[in-house]
C-alpha cells in the first residue's frame, strides 16, 4: 500500500469514527435530557443545576424556549373524552407563527426539518423544547376539544 492509500484510508476512519461517536452521544444526550425532565416533572419546579444541564444539551434552542414558556407561548392541546394531546407552540418570529408539535417527536416549523431530522445539528428544536418545558412544569396554557376537532387539527399537519 503506497502513502498516499495509507494516509487516505486513515482520513476516511478518522471521518468514520467521528460519524460514529455522533451517532453513540446523540441517544445518550436523549436519555441524559429524559432523566432531567422526569426529576423536573417531579417537583414541578427547575433548579439552577437541572438549567444548567438543559442549557448544555440545548444550547440556543433552550434560551429560545424558556422565554417562549416565560411568556406563556405553549397551549396543551387535549382531546376529549380520549386525553390525547398535541402542543400548540407560539413561534418567535416577527410574524408569530403556531407551530404545532409533539416535544419527543416532532415539530411543524422549519428548523426541526433542517436542523434536527435533515443537519442533526440539534436534537430537537425550541418548540419542542417548549412544550416539553411548559409540560414538565405545569405551566401550558390548557385547551380542551373533542377529538374530531383535535382530529381535524391533526390532519392539517
Amino acid at each position: 500500500m503506497t502513502r498516499t492509500n495509507r494516509e487516505m484510508l486513515m482520513k476516511l476512519k478518522t471521518c468514520a469514527n467521528y460519524w460514529v461517536s455522533i451517532q453513540e452521544r446523540m441517544p445518550i444526550s436523549n436519555l441524559f435530557a429524559d432523566t432531567v425532565w422526569k426529576s423536573v416533572e417531579l417537583t414541578r419546579s427547575v433548579t439552577d443545576d437541572q438549567l444548567s444541564i438543559l442549557h448544555l444539551l440545548f444550547g440556543k434552542n433552550f434560551e429560545r424556549a424558556t422565554r417562549i414558556v416565560d411568556q406563556r407561548g405553549v397551549k396543551r392541546i387535549t382531546g376529549e373524552p380520549s386525553g390525547r394531546c398535541i402542543f400548540q407552540v407560539v413561534g418567535e418570529s416577527r410574524r408569530k407563527e403556531d407551530y404545532f408539535c409533539f416535544p419527543e417527536h416532532y415539530c411543524a416549523c422549519y428548523s426541526f426539518f433542517y436542523d434536527t431530522v435533515n443537519g442533526g445539528e440539534q436534537l430537537c428544536c425550541k418548540h419542542q423544547l417548549a412544550a416539553r418545558l411548559a409540560s414538565v412544569l405545569g405551566t401550558c396554557v390548557d385547551v380542551a376539544v373533542s377529538d374530531e376537532e383535535l382530529a381535524l387539527l391533526l390532519v392539517k399537519l
